[in-house]
């Protein structure tokens, strides 16, 4: 299995990409076939500022609800619409739908995260 180079992970199931001077987060494909059907995505509060490894969202499935930290430290500014309607986009496409989108704290610190290589180990 590969995953996409483009972004780095977490251990806890999430990634994250810059986009412009911003970046996105969302849930691995692992996390979304774990979780199974995907009924709601939400509680994410734009101007919220998070430290790292802090709740920023909740997904929750027919099985079970779980949270979703920031990768690192910074503001969500925007949250995914999309998914108030069609939360099981993230079912169809783990890295085509981004959860929230943060401006971040210090860009280097996406330099201590996984990236896909070191993710997938760290899953086994």
């Amino acid at each position: 299995m590969s995953l996409p180079n483009d972004r780095k992970y977490l251990p806890t199931h999430e990634w994250i990409k810059a986009e412009g001077d911003a970046y996105i987060v969302g849930i691995t494909d692992h996390a979304q076939e774990q979780l199974g059907d995907i009924v709601f995505v939400g509680e994410v509060e734009v101007g919220k500022k998070l430290a790292a490894k802090e709740v920023a969202a909740v997904v929750e499935s027919v099985k079970a609800a779980s949270d979703i930290y920031a990768p690192v430290a910074g503001e969500i500014i925007e949250f995914n619409e999309a998914l108030d309607a069609e939360p099981n986009l993230i079912n169809d496409d783990a890295y085509g739908h981004w959860i929230f989108k943060m401006k971040v704290d210090n860009p280097d610190d996406l330099d201590g995260l996984l990236d896909g290589a070191a993710y997938l180990t760290e899953r086994e």
